[in-house]
């Protein structure tokens, strides 16, 4: 498996692009185009949020492979995504601007079909279908460029997480409520990676978040690009410049289990793995496991304890709050009303997902233990 790694100091718009000209050599991606096909480029833009904030992918790093790709001659470049919010023209416009990519028109389109299809997954899967929007299912071929980033649930996002984003709009605080389980949801991205089949996944940590990702956490730059035709894979490699033992992620274990991982035939291409690396503070919403330290027949009973003990909940800091209504529009258990212009949370049907606090544009929304 080819890793590029390439240190780009700042969002430059030459050093990008001559990072981003060398993944594609390093990855022959050349190779696989043609004039008459349609890419689609697929970034994280949760919300809208300004790329100087470490949330979504920077818009110079999407500029950068558009432009490259056109020098390759394909001409039909298309930017789709379906944000945490509502997913019709006017709120992924707004999404769109927010995060400057509708600055970025000269090189490729932005997507306006809103319209989404049901795909058959592989037998064996859980997942028997999942409805993916219309640019990635009428893709030719995906580039998938994701921000790396912790997250209040599952600890890290990267190229695997990044394709929660096929899903549209409001059906995905649904798949939050069909999984509640972690590791009923991780297999779930899973399988839907598996279905969507990214090409190539370049990841942007010129700016990565750490703390309460996906949102709400804060700078931690890595100022490096990565690419990998190999997401599963990239992402083992991805986790551990963070500091994040791999197998604490369920998503990764899971694809590892699976057979995707294939940490032993990593071909580093490119610069050095700096020496100098931190680790990323984690998000307040993570779950430490004890059960190591419990002797085996006690195990089962301790976690089934443990799990009411230790769970955490979402809560709300009035002071911040402005009524906005985000966490109501994105819970998928319905149990948030606004009052006063106020959140009001109650743990009753909470099922942790932490979605609340993901699309909380306030910072409002934060952590808190039973324990």
């Amino acid at each position: 498996m080819k890793q590029s790694l390439y240190n780009v100091e700042t969002y430059d718009n030459l050093k990008v692009y001559e990072a981003v000209c060398k993944i594609m050599a390093d990855q022959n991606v050349a190779q696989d185009l043609r004039p008459d096909m349609k890419v689609v480029i697929k970034p994280n833009l949760i919300m809208g949020k300004n790329p100087s904030h470490p949330t979504t992918t920077h818009p110079t790093v999407i500029r950068a492979v558009a432009k490259w790709l056109h020098e390759q001659g394909v001409d039909n470049v298309i930017l789709a995504e379906s944000s945490g919010g509502l997913y019709d023209h006017n709120a992924m416009r707004n999404v769109y601007h927010q995060c400057k990519v509708d600055e970025l028109t000269d090189v490729l389109t932005l997507n306006d079909n809103f319209e989404a299809t049901h795909v058959h997954s592989p037998e064996g899967f859980k997942c028997h279908s999942f409805h993916l929007i219309n640019p990635i299912v009428e893709a030719d071929y995906i580039i998938n460029i994701c921000k790396l980033k912790t997250h209040a649930m599952t600890m890290y996002s990267g190229g695997i997480k990044n394709l929660f984003g096929t899903i549209p709009g409001l059906e995905k605080p649904q798949m939050h409520y069909m999984f509640p389980n972690l590791h009923d949801f991780s297999n779930m991205l899973v399988e839907l990676s598996q279905v969507v089949k990214p090409d190539l996944t370049i990841i942007d940590a010129i700016d990565a978040m750490e703390g309460n990702g996906p949102t709400g956490g804060d700078s931690h730059p890595l100022h490096m690009l990565l690419g990998a035709r190999d997401h599963y894979t990239q992402d083992w490699f991805a986790a551990g410049l963070m500091k994040i033992e791999p197998m604490d992620v369920e998503m990764i274990k899971i694809a590892k289990e699976k057979g995707l991982v294939h940490e032993d035939e990593i071909e580093l291409l490119g610069d050095e793995i700096p020496d100098n690396l931190t680790a990323f503070k984690i998000p307040d919403a993570a779950q430490v496991d004890f059960s190591s330290h419990v002797p085996g027949f006690l195990r089962k009973p301790f976690l089934a304890i443990a799990k009411k003990l230790f769970r955490s909940y979402p809560a709300v800091d009035k002071s911040k709050c402005v009524g906005c209504a985000k966490c109501a529009e994105s819970c998928p258990a319905h149990i948030i009303k606004i009052e006063n212009k106020k959140a009001i949370f109650t743990k009753k049907g909470c099922i942790s997902c932490f979605c609340c606090q993901e699309m909380c544009p306030m910072k409002a929304i934060y952590v808190k233990k039973r324990f």
